[in-house]
């Protein structure tokens, strides 16, 4: 009787559900169809607001869903495919994309060549833009900057993969010294030419403007754009009047951004690259000789420089750039063999100050090494002087053996001051001469000019008596004096027709 009766009550319920969903009309609710609340007390709480409409429910319409913003489930393995997936600049299509297409077409060994050596930097450069939601093609602008060469130097003395000029690199804080130079540091030039066009966008709202402002310069994008719309004419990149390098600056990476798309279509070949990281950083706590580094890691030495181009001494400075970058599987390798090693000093360099303006020859012989030498670790060029309080790279000795203090790391500069070549002349004595009047005359010390006439200071001259000075001569051979002359009357030659379309691609860095 008892499973009778269980069986009856699971009907019963059954019948009740579906009863309760035959009227599917909605009902309206009013303030009096809502249970009172109760309190924790047991008193009635303040009513809740109705959870349905007073009026009558409207079916949702459709709507398309688009899959743009869906993501898939597994990275790709192919870094080249990421950046692909990350384009989102809205494409230029114009006859000087196509030119720099062509160019880049006909040079496929010239690509291979970027692109192989843009390979050690992309990963961290997409990272990070994908870490500050900016579109993938800006990791292809070192290919138009630089040709991915972090030691280019431009004519304009812009340097680095990014080629930041000297002002504006100390403006995002890139540390320029007698050690080093941040501009051609991987990590630092790449934070801050990511911050300045994040700057340049926020500027001009657009990233065909922002490109053109960091190649030309925001001050004349800004004012090239106001002159337009007073003038009821588009603002627009491909509107603007600019110099030929500026127009020709965002269709260069349009062309590489299609061959990267398309590398078959060009004619191109990209290596293979895969998506994970080239490098890592590695702290050092003592000074380290570069070729130590290089060899404690097992790499090349060019490897070692083109991962730490900014270091342009042979020795490393734990006070300056206290970290390292290494490939990947090699940065435990250099752990390993430095623990390990047991072959003295790790660095055989160091720093010193000169005490006084100095010629390169007695400054060498005062730190025990060659003036060749000297000249060479601190690319000393010929004919000047090393002024005082300059710092250079010498070889540590006995009274030299410390690592290099922070303020020395950070602050060491070298200045030069041109050599004054002093030429016997003699000169006669005008009627009332005497030493401090000649002294006057030619802006020297008096006790010069008595030391040279074998005079006292205070000693009066004869009427055209002979006086013997030495006054600066030219510090410069003929031959850069007349090179200054030709350079001086090219400046006056009238300007030049137009810059063609050939002539405005850089040459590259190889």
């Amino acid at each position: 009787m008892k499973p009778f009766i269980q069986l009856l009550s699971l009907l019963s319920a059954f019948w009740l559900a579906g009863c309760a969903t035959q009227n599917t009309s909605p009902v309206p609710a009013t303030p009096t169809d809502t249970v009172p609340l109760v309190s924790t007390a047991g008193t009635p709480a303040k009513a809740a607001n109705p959870v349905y409409p007073n009026s009558q429910l409207q079916p949702l319409a459709n709507a398309q869903i688009s899959a743009a913003g869906v993501h898939a489930l597994e990275p790709p393995a192919d870094l080249w495919e990421r950046v692909r997936r990350g384009f989102a600049m809205p494409d230029l299509d114009s006859d000087l994309v196509r030119d720099r297409e062509q160019w880049y077409g006909s040079r496929p060994d010239y690509v291979q060549r970027m692109t192989s050596r843009g390979s050690k930097y992309l990963f961290y450069i997409v990272e990070e833009l994908e870490r500050r939601n900016m579109p993938s093609e800006l990791a292809l602008l070192p290919f138009i900057e630089s040709a991915f060469n972090p030691q280019a130097v431009s004519s304009a003395k812009a340097a680095g993969m990014w080629q930041f000029m000297p002002a504006t690199g100390k403006t995002f804080e890139l540390t320029q010294n007698m050690f080093r130079d941040d501009r051609r540091d991987v990590l630092a030039s790449t934070r801050a030419a990511l911050d300045y066009l994040q700057k340049l966008y926020g500027m001009f709202d657009d990233w065909q403007l922002a490109l053109a402002a960091y190649n030309w310069g925001e001050g004349r994008v800004a004012r090239a754009v106001a002159k337009n719309r007073q003038a009821g004419l588009g603002t627009r990149y491909v509107d603007l009047k600019m110099p030929m390098e500026t127009q020709f600056y965002v269709p260069k990476l349009q062309a590489v951004k299609n061959i990267i798309a398309d590398p078959a279509r060009f004619n191109a070949t990209l290596p293979p690259l895969g998506n994970h990281p080239y490098f890592q950083t590695v702290d050092i706590q003592r000074d380290i000789d570069v070729a130590l580094a290089a060899k404690l890691a097992d790499v090349s030495l060019d490897d070692f420089r083109a991962l730490n181009p900014s270091a342009s001494k042979p020795v490393l400075l734990a006070a300056g750039s206290a970290q390292i970058l290494l490939p990947w599987d090699n940065a435990t390798v250099f752990q390993s063999n430095l623990e390990a090693y047991t072959g003295g000093r790790l660095a055989s360099w160091t720093a010193w100050i000169a005490p006084s303006t100095l010629k390169p020859a007695d400054a060498a012989k005062r730190v025990g090494m060659t003036e060749s030498e000297l000249r060479a670790v601190n690319q000393i060029p010929p004919r000047v002087l090393i002024k005082a309080g300059s710092t250079l790279v010498v070889r540590r000795n006995g009274g030299l053996d410390t690592d290099v203090s922070s303020q020395i790391a950070d602050k060491g500069w070298l200045s030069l001051a041109p050599e004054v070549v002093l030429r016997k002349t003699v000169v006669k004595a005008g009627k009332k001469d005497t030493v401090a009047t000649v002294a006057q005359r030619y802006r020297i010390s008096p006790a010069q000019v008595a030391e040279w006439n074998k005079v006292s200071p205070t000693a009066a001259f004869k009427p055209s008596q002979p006086v013997v000075l030495y006054l600066p001569g030219k510090s410069a051979p003929a031959a850069t004096a007349k090179a200054s002359s030709r350079s001086a009357t090219v400046a006056k030659a009238p300007r030049k027709a137009p810059v063609t379309a050939k002539k405005a691609t850089r040459v590259a860095r190889n």
